[in-house]
């Protein structure tokens, strides 16, 4: 009897529209995380900063928040978002997110020089423009350093949620471990593997595009 080869590429052929939506279905439940954490957590982190006394109260519940296993908030969940549904896996994602992008904003803008500060003062800047012009510039690496590390997550713990329905790429694992059918599983490894590689890729880009003062100071 002919031995069943690790890759069906047929099956893959076949099946390619549905690996296709799952894809794209990864892609936004992925990114929305992101995202909203992002916009959450730059107003946050500033005020954070600003109001050093509410720091640890706000990490602490991140903190306790991010120990919780994904699972079983998606469970939780189900009775107020829904099953199989966008919303029970970005919701909790979009809070994992903030856990790590609190800190990095919180840090990122603790690494600017008092000396640059009062430099931008002396220049006329309002606070705002100073946030804009001179601090955000200068946080951009440590907070893009946490965006990373929030994107792989994200993408990782995506496909947690096909145990409640929604999990992009997940659904391949679970197909093909209920099957006993390794392509799929083989195909959703290498899919989510690639998606975390492009998007670290993106960010270490965006990274050297809005820091070009780190690129000439590595040229000199």
């Amino acid at each position: 009897m002919r031995e069943e080869p690790l890759v069906r590429w047929d099956w893959i052929g076949r099946n390619w529209p549905s690996i296709q939506s799952l894809l794209e279905d990864h892609i936004v439940m992925s990114l929305v995380p992101i995202v909203v954490g992002l916009l959450v957590a730059l107003p946050l982190g500033l005020a954070c900063v600003r109001w050093r006394g509410i720091y640890q109260p706000t990490m602490s519940v991140m903190n306790v928040t991010y120990s919780l296993p994904s699972l079983a908030v998606f469970v939780m969940l189900i009775p107020v978002t829904g099953l199989a549904t966008r919303a029970t896996v970005i919701v909790p994602l979009a809070f994992y997110s903030l856990a790590v992008l609190i800190p990095a904003v919180v840090d990122g803008l603790g690494s600017v020089p008092d000396h640059v500060r009062q430099s931008a003062v002396a220049m006329g800047f309002t606070p705002l423009r100073r946030l804009l012009l001179v601090e955000l510039p200068i946080a951009v690496p440590v907070v893009l350093a946490g965006l990373r590390v929030a994107a792989v997550s994200s993408i990782s713990l995506v496909s947690v949620g096909a145990l409640v329905g929604r999990g992009g790429l997940g659904y391949l694992f679970i197909d093909g471990w209920q099957r006993q059918f390794y392509t799929p599983i083989i195909v959703g490894v290498v899919l989510v593997v690639l998606l975390a590689a492009i998007a670290d890729a993106l960010l270490v880009l965006a990274q050297r595009l809005l820091t070009p003062w780190s690129r000439a100071r590595g040229t000199t």
